[in-house]
């Protein structure tokens, strides 16, 4: 009898401890995080896995050649990082970050205050020496390491 009970609470314990478990969801479509310009911080565009190619563009502008070049994804432990920048001559204009890690509430969290501020420094700083914002460690390294594929593209 002592052991029917045993078997009955582990039986019941281990069934809620199965249910309890959240299944893993995919990385869908994240929006596309916007320093500005034209580009808003509301489209949306699907991550692609793996490594991606970097494509620029160009247009004749009235200062100079304005230019789009995406930047290498960046792996992190969390996810890939990746940026495109426009830019207006050798000047930075504008990053969005289109891909990032967001498989998670505490992924759009975090993400959701550190890339732009991200953003912020590197235009401010033209470069991609920027600092890390905390919490967001890797998020950050992610970024400065695409940042500087996308400007290494672009022969800045």
């Amino acid at each position: 009898m002592r052991r029917a009970v045993v078997s009955s609470a582990a039986t019941a314990a281990g069934i809620v401890l199965l249910l309890s478990l959240k299944p893993h969801e995919g990385a869908g479509a994240a929006a596309v995080i916007s320093s500005g310009g034209t580009g808003g911080a509301t489209d949306t565009s699907s991550g692609s896995s793996g490594s991606s190619s970097g494509s620029s563009s160009g247009t004749s502008g009235s200062t100079g050649s304005t230019r789009t070049v995406t930047g290498d994804a960046a792996n992190t432990r969390y996810g890939p990082v990746q940026v495109k920048v426009t830019l207006d001559g050798s000047r930075i204009t504008t990053i969005d970050v289109v891909q990032y890690p967001s498989n998670d509430h505490r992924d759009q969290e975090i993400n959701s205050y550190a890339l732009p501020l991200l953003n912020q420094e590197a235009i401010a700083a033209q470069s991609a020496q920027i600092d890390v914002v905390s919490g967001a460690t890797f998020t950050s390294d992610g970024y400065t390491r695409s940042l500087q594929s996308a400007l290494d593209k672009a022969g800045r």
